[in-house]
């Protein structure tokens, strides 16, 4: 009797981002794998830089079918980049998917910028979801960046995580360097930076006399070791650094848990 193969369903990949569903980078980063799966492209339908985890509570959110991406199924969302995860898998997909791809992201989302990365803050709630997640950052600000290496690597990192069954709660967060690709050095597994922004609010005044103030600031790092996201970057490394929803320090907690024992 002949034997039938069982044909393997593509996978299921949900792209968002935090810049919105027009900038060149979610683009980019869905040409780069719209043949590695079926691609569901949920982002929201205006920039949403630094939002960070939040999600929107008190005003409905409202999600429209768009045709950006050619034949690929899109949709633009009100809300903030958690907002299109969590829409995306309970009101599109109706089913987790087997990956979500964030970004790629206009700028750095190395050291400390994990915390207020709208980015990353989509990948994290795709991974509290048990979805395996990506979030792809490209260290060049202007709608004009050139995309060709961040879409190679992506591509490349998003295929070795399809290929080999990984962890549901997985989190990578890799960041490019503005560099032509035949000048980046390779992948560079690393540890997140302790970098962060000196701060500073240039205080104004509005022409009504009323004072506002725009934030600014330095970039600093205080951290040396070769083994950063930071230092990778640098030396025109793309930086993987995996992060983790779970914020228990653990060291401190063993420590807790001897000298406070009561």
């Amino acid at each position: 009797m002949a034997t039938t193969k069982k044909i393997k369903e593509k996978p299921v990949i949900l792209v968002t981002n935090d810049d919105g569903i027009t900038a060149p980078g979610i683009r980019n980063l869905v040409d780069a794998v719209k043949d590695l799966g079926k691609v569901v492209v949920v982002a929201p339908d205006k920039a949403q830089s630094g939002m960070g985890h939040a999600i929107t509570i008190g005003t409905p959110l409202r999600l429209h079918h768009v045709k950006y991406f050619d034949d690929i199924e899109a949709y633009s969302c009100s809300g903030t980049p958690v907002d299109c995860v969590k829409l995306a898998v309970d009101k599109v997909l109706h089913r987790k998917p087997d990956i979500c791809l964030s970004g790629i992201n206009h700028g750095a989302n190395h050291s400390i910028n994990v915390i207020y990365s709208g980015t990353m803050s989509a990948a994290v709630e795709a991974a509290i979801e048990s979805i395996p997640s990506i979030g792809f950052s490209l260290l060049d600000y202007s709608i004009e960046a050139d995309f060709t290496a961040a879409g190679i690597y992506a591509r490349k990192i998003t295929e070795m995580v399809l290929r080999k069954k990984m962890d549901k709660h997985l989190i990578l967060n890799v960041n490019i360097p503005a560099v032509p690709h035949e000048h980046i050095q390779g992948i560079k597994i690393c540890r997140q930076a302790y970098a962060k922004y000196q701060e500073d609010f240039l205080e104004r005044l509005d022409p009504t006399g009323r004072r506002y103030y725009w934030l600014t600031g330095e970039f600093l790092n205080f951290d040396k070791g070769k083994d950063t996201d930071v230092w990778a970057l640098h030396n025109n490394y793309v930086s993987v650094v995996p992060v983790q929803f779970d914020l228990t320090n653990y060291v401190l907690k063993a420590k807790l848990e001897k000298s406070w024992k009561q």
